[in-house]
């Protein structure tokens, strides 16, 4: 079975939610307190796994990353969701003072709050992907917004967290795939006990549709990603036709 899953994680609040692909569709979804944990369940299976959080980062100077620039102008609406993550240093800082302290000592610019709150996991990632180069090669990053605008064809309007961005996503599974419905309904009771919201169900499995060979083709934003200091590529993963656009 060695290389045969497809695999979208979700890192949310302390959990890494995996939605896999096999080469006869859907096969399971499980939910992990660490990513160390995650990438030893698919370290032997996983041809590909695409996670939401930033990997390739900036060590010192101009904090903004082209990836991210690139996702806020095709997103429309949307653009608010990407943030630009911290500075290497300070993801490892739990206290937002000391973070933004070292972010704006290395990068000149002041730390999002929405960077802050995802540190924890982008140190996780980085950490890992660093230090075992197996892993480095299967895991890319991805965005669920911008894969979700690739399979739509043009920006959503709605929050992830609102009625109205819950049906939006749900139609763009949906004309994506058929089957999406049960597959998502399968997803989130898989969840139950865990943590873990509906729209971050929907976000683990667009990663996964995105990671599972389909209509379209790979992509990156941009076309030809930087590395950073550590060799890690600066770009987002996205499954289509033909390239985004501004929007």
């Amino acid at each position: 079975m060695a290389g045969q899953l497809h695999v979208g994680v979700h890192w949310s609040d302390g959990s890494w939610l995996a939605v896999a692909f096999g080469p006869d569709g859907y096969d399971h979804t499980a939910v992990f307190e660490g990513i160390g944990d995650c990438w030893g369940r698919y370290e032997d299976t996983a041809s590909q796994i695409l996670v939401d959080v930033p990997v390739g980062l900036v060590e010192s100077g101009d904090p903004v990353r082209r990836c991210d620039t690139l996702a806020r102008s095709v997103l429309g609406p949307r653009s608010e969701a990407v943030f630009d993550p911290p500075v290497r240093e300070a993801t490892r800082k739990r206290r937002y003072s000391t973070a933004n302290r070292v972010n704006e000592r290395k990068s000149g610019e002041a730390l999002s709050e929405a960077a802050f709150e995802a540190s924890e996991g982008i140190a996780m990632c980085d950490e890992l992907l660093r230090e075992v180069p197996e892993a480095a090669a299967a895991v890319r990053e991805s965005h669920p917004e911008v894969c979700f605008r690739a399979f739509a064809g043009e920006p959503l309007e709605y929050d992830r967290d609102t009625a109205g961005g819950y049906a939006e996503r749900m139609r763009t599974l949906v004309h994506y795939d058929r089957d999406a419905a049960p597959l998502v309904q399968n997803a989130a009771e898989a969840t139950a006990g865990h943590d873990v919201t509906v729209a971050d169900v929907l976000d683990a499995v667009v990663l996964a549709y995105t990671a599972r060979p389909g209509e379209g083709r790979l992509r990156t934003l941009p076309e030809n990603p930087p590395t950073d200091s550590a060799g890690l590529p600066m770009g987002l993963v996205y499954r289509a036709a033909a390239p985004l656009t501004e929007s």
